[in-house]
């Protein structure tokens, strides 16, 4: 209960407050219309008890003018109200899901290293389609429906106390049994919420994995992984249709009681002339315009019900502490020299699971350091902590001196580069991928680095050169290709500091030579760490670090590794002899 009121605070502090003078002429723009609606019904009693029986015809003009000047109004007004509110609400759909993916992009990479990118675009496109409702006309219907079946009730209290009393207590049952459906469809909706970002993300993982699902002929268990998925889907929204189909089903049978009742009544008043014929029919249609806010209103519940519950996700994700938190990121690296230190560095994934143990060791503002040893021993877990996407548990790493958890993550990664080994590039061109770092480079600028990681190898064979499209993640494209295209978008970056991480693994021995040309330009005068199983390309490094189980079990430079015969001399005899 505390959650939903957290929930409704923060809906209001951030939609509705800040909009409230849009808001507040929506709300007045329904109260005219439902005001001018009202005419209709006084217009009806005028018509049938006064304007027939006495044939006065200057009468009936004048009522047909003012009854069509009322339409004409609410016509107006029903098309304004929309126009103004829901343009508002699409507005703020758009803004609120920039913001999302504002903030999705500012923490940490251990929450997406948790979070399938499925479920977190679902978060950004549909969670916060429920704002609509609270900005849009339904809150404003809401209110307004409110008021017009307070108006209409003390209308038909005054036209006939007896069949309003009567109609009360079916309407009375039906809120009742809405109000129960409503804290019985809320839960449901959270879940939906979250069954539906699973299901997207899984089919997003299909699709961008369809290559090795077909490889290993895989088609029908994803078949049967999706089809449950959406099994769980249809269930959840089959309860909630339950719930729904209850509350439209008891209002169609309680209002149509109250409906025949009426007639019995009105008819036994009638016929001892206690009533009306216009009194019945303005009694009648006062009596639509109180029950018709209320069905809404079933509905517009329903709807904003719906819309919390996709709130409740959205507040939670905004709520989330930021990887660049300025309170204790406060130090603005303004030139960067290059000196790395890790001094006594543990880190763990998970309690009481260290991956590194007090690892130790300087990285000088230039040199190379190497980073080998067994799968899974750490190196990539080193190479993030000094590109700052991780943050050491224990003791710290320094940048010129200064404590890198100290420092502001956008001063420092100005001057990082990396090269990954799952090498990521955008659908688009050549062009638009080596330019990402730097989209604002000079034409000399982009070609130094398209000839410096020698892409021109290969683009000046394609027909559109440099303007070839490359498919999603470069699926057109060799790994050697790809690879390169990511050494160029380092190579512009120009950074003082460059992470590698098996950045020749994809290349055959051809391309490999070319990019060990264009890696020693790259690494010139630049603090580098490369990590590389293919040992062949790092013997000119300053220092190699051999990581075992999350220690540094030998360091040197290549020859007096070799010498030692230790672990390093094992790993390069081994891919020697391969």
């Amino acid at each position: 209960m505390s959650k939903q009121k957290v929930s409704y605070g923060w809906a209001f502090k951030e939609f509705i407050w800040p909009r409230r003078a849009i808001i507040s002429v929506g709300l007045v723009l329904i109260i005219v219309r439902s005001l001018a609606g009202l005419v209709l019904p006084y217009a009806s009693k005028s018509l049938i008890d006064d304007v027939i029986p006495s044939r006065d015809m200057d009468t009936l003009w004048l009522l047909l003018i003012v009854v069509s000047s009322a339409i004409l109004v609410q016509a107006v007004s029903s098309f304004s109200l929309t126009r103004l509110l829901s343009v508002e609400a699409q507005h703020l759909i758009s803004v609120l899901r920039a913001a999302v993916q504002r903030k999705l992009l500012s923490l940490p990479i251990s929450f997406f290293d948790n979070n399938k990118s499925g479920a977190l675009v679902s978060r950004v496109m549909t969670d916060v389609e429920g704002v609509r409702n609270l900005v849009g006309t339904g809150l404003v219907q809401l209110i307004g429906g409110t008021l017009t079946a307070i108006i209409s009730l003390v209308i038909l209290i005054r036209l006939n106390a007896t069949m309003t009393v009567f109609v009360l207590v079916p309407v009375a049952i039906f809120a009742v049994i809405a109000l129960k459906a409503f804290g019985y469809i809320r839960p449901i909706f959270r879940d939906r919420g979250k069954i539906n970002a699973e299901v997207t993300g899984r089919l997003t993982e299909t699709l961008n994995g369809v290559r090795v699902i077909k490889g290993f002929n895989a088609e029908e268990q994803e078949n049967r992984t999706f089809e449950e998925g959406v099994e769980r889907l249809y269930l959840n929204v089959k309860k909630s249709l339950t719930a729904t189909a209850l509350i439209t089903s008891s209002s169609t049978f309680l209002l149509g009681l109250a409906s025949a009742g009426i007639m019995g009544i009105g008819g036994y008043f009638i016929m001892n002339d206690e009533m009306t014929y216009g009194e019945f029919v303005s009694f009648t249609l006062f009596l639509g315009f109180m029950i018709a806010p209320i069905v809404q209103m079933s509905n517009i519940g329903s709807q904003l019900t719906e819309a919390m519950a996709g709130l409740d996700r959205t507040q939670e994700l905004m709520n989330m502490t930021e990887e660049d938190d300025a309170e204790q990121r406060s130090v603005l690296l303004e030139r960067v020299k290059g000196d790395i230190v890790f001094n006594n560095v543990s880190f763990s994934y998970e309690d009481n699971k260290e991956v590194l143990h007090s690892i130790s060791f300087e990285a000088p503002a230039g040199s190379v350091t190497a980073l080998v040893g067994s799968s899974g021993s750490g190196k990539t877990t080193i190479a993030g902590l000094a590109a700052s996407f991780l943050n050491p548990q224990g003791g710290k790493v320094t940048i010129d001196g200064t404590d890198l958890s100290t420092v502001n993550l956008s001063s420092y990664r100005a001057h990082l580069g990396v090269v990954l080994q799952d090498d990521f590039l955008y659908e688009g061109t050549i062009r638009e991928n080596i330019l990402f770092p730097r989209p604002d480079a000079t034409e000399e600028q982009l070609q130094a680095a398209v000839k410096g990681a020698y892409v021109n190898e290969f683009t000046d064979r394609f027909e559109e050169g440099l303007e070839t499209v490359i498919g999603e993640r470069g699926v057109k494209l060799s790994g050697g290709q790809r690879q390169r295209i990511s050494i160029a978008r380092a190579l512009l970056a120009d950074p003082k500091i460059i992470i590698l991480d098996e950045a020749t693994s994809n290349l055959d021995t051809e391309s490999e030579s070319y990019i060990q040309k264009s890696l020693n330009q790259l690494m010139k005068d630049r603090t580098t760490f490369v990590i590389a199983h293919r040992l062949s390309t790092i013997q000119q490094a300053d220092q190699i670090l051999v990581i075992e189980d999350g220690n540094i079990v030998e360091r040197g430079k290549h020859h007096d590794l070799i010498e030692k015969k230790g672990r390093y001399y094992q790993l390069y005899t081994y891919q020697s002899r391969i």
